[in-house]
């Protein structure tokens, strides 16, 4: 008489098959849902404990185990082990409270050099002090233990993340003046009207300061197909200084109005507005968001607006209001593609590589729109 199993057959829809054949051929699943999704498979094709227990190389109770959860629980819960007891928690409520406010203190604070915790110093901490705080259970606090207990609040003391604290005081008046301006713009270029034919012309300005110039001791090796995917360099190189750029963007237009220098100093502002003076027509006011640094208000720069009367008009933006300005987003882009792995033998051929490259933007010139806040900003 031939053997009848007593155990319920396993019933797979077609679904469940179809995912279960995947896992149990899959090369980056776990082992053990792999081999399970084989034990399940096999067994509802009719093989028997021990028939999937020989091909599998393993045990019959293993093989038990699997089957009888997948009978319980469904096919695809059998795939994971279940949560067990563990051990009974020794650390009571109060004292991991009192361990994560601790971890809310800074080191410094309770007589340490150090600034941020780590686990170790936290967990050495908290054993030394806690009986005496009403916590015996943290007298022999490991620092995987610290791990788990903070891993639950969450509570993170050894990592930074920087906020920006407000510190202009006119922060909200200074920034609808800027997008009044971007409003203004957005109405000038709805409007048709040549930005030539307009009386206001408008710029975002900033400089780019810190551009380095940077030669290669060894000439760069060019890719090889097959061989050598990427441009090979050497990894050193000879230093030769820094340069400014100093730049505006006509917003209508998307024209960049640039000029290198080694420093940004008002003499180097002045010249700027200079040559932008120079590039527009006498009968427009030239209109510039430009952010409160000590050179766009100094003694200088003021005397030579005084010669300019009417000619030119500063919007600033707010103390750490930098976002606000758009040309950051043209200097993005600039050091995201044109500066980056950038060599050159000298600070003169820095400013000739940046000069050309301002010119090729100018050829097919990209104008960037402002939106957040545009739709709540009207213009008086």
């Amino acid at each position: 008489m031939p053997f009848q199993s007593r155990r319920a057959p396993l019933v797979l829809s077609a679904e469940i098959r179809q995912r279960l054949t995947v896992i149990s051929k899959a090369r980056i699943q776990e082992r053990s849902h792999v081999e399970r999704a084989r034990m399940l498979l096999a067994y509802a094709e009719g093989a028997t404990i021990s028939a999937i227990a020989r091909q599998l190389d393993t045990n019959r109770p293993k093989v038990e185990r699997c089957i009888e959860k997948a009978l319980e629980l469904g096919a695809l819960a059998a795939l994971d082990d279940l949560p067990r007891s563990g051990k009974p928690p020794t650390i009571t409520p109060e004292a991991r409270a009192w361990l994560v406010a601790l971890a809310c203190q800074k080191p410094t604070e309770l007589g340490y050099s150090y600034e941020l915790w780590t686990t170790d110093l936290l967990a050495r901490h908290a054993s030394r002090h806690g009986p005496a705080k009403g916590h015996p259970s943290l007298a022999k606090l490991a620092r995987g233990t610290v791990s788990k207990i903070l891993g639950k609040v969450p509570v993170q003391p050894h990592k930074i993340v920087y906020y920006l604290e407000r510190r202009d005081a006119d922060f909200e008046p200074k920034m609808a003046q800027v997008l009044c301006v971007y409003k203004e713009v957005e109405l000038a270029r709805q409007s048709g009207q040549p930005p030539e034919a307009g009386l206001v012309a408008y710029l975002s300005y900033d400089e780019k300061p810190g551009i380095q110039a940077l030669e290669n001791v060894a000439p760069d090796l060019p890719p090889v197909p097959g061989e050598h995917p990427c441009v090979s360099r050497d990894h050193e190189y000879v230093r030769h200084g820094t340069m400014s750029l100093l730049a505006g963007i006509d917003l209508l237009t998307g024209e960049v109005q640039g000029m290198m220098a080694e420093r940004h100093r008002s003499r180097e502002f002045i010249e700027f507005l200079q040559q932008i003076d120079a590039h527009y027509p006498q009968t427009m006011t030239l209109r510039l968001i430009l952010d409160n640094h000590s050179a766009h208000v100094s003694k200088e720069t003021r005397d030579y607006l005084a010669t300019k009367p009417n000619r030119f008009e500063f919007i600033f933006t707010p103390t750490h209001g930098s976002w606000l300005n758009l040309i950051e987003v043209f200097f993005a882009k600039m050091a995201r593609t044109m500066l980056r792995g950038l060599r050159v033998k000298s600070q003169q051929e820095l400013k000739e590589r940046v000069e050309k490259y301002l010119t090729e933007v100018n050829e097919t010139p990209v104008i960037f729109r402002w939106k957040y806040g545009l739709e709540s900003t009207s213009v008086a």
